[in-house]
């Protein structure tokens, strides 16, 4: 079961990226170590898509290192 879009914005805010906005549903998260900013659309109950899980977990491993 993928998780929800309110997860996935969760896990973004723990590793310190802020909500810069964005159009209709979509939300872009910045941080100041990363220089591209992770898209995420949908509504927060919303199953997430593969794509967005993927790129939350590569941002944070990235941050990581």
């Amino acid at each position: 079961m993928p998780p929800k879009v309110r997860e996935l914005i969760t896990r973004l805010e723990r590793a310190g990226f802020v909500n810069r906005g964005g159009k209709g549903s979509h939300r872009n998260f910045v941080h100041q170590d990363i220089n591209k900013p992770v898209t995420i659309s949908g509504k927060p109950g919303d199953d997430a898509k593969k794509y967005q899980v993927r790129a939350v977990k590569e941002v944070i491993r990235e941050l990581i290192k």
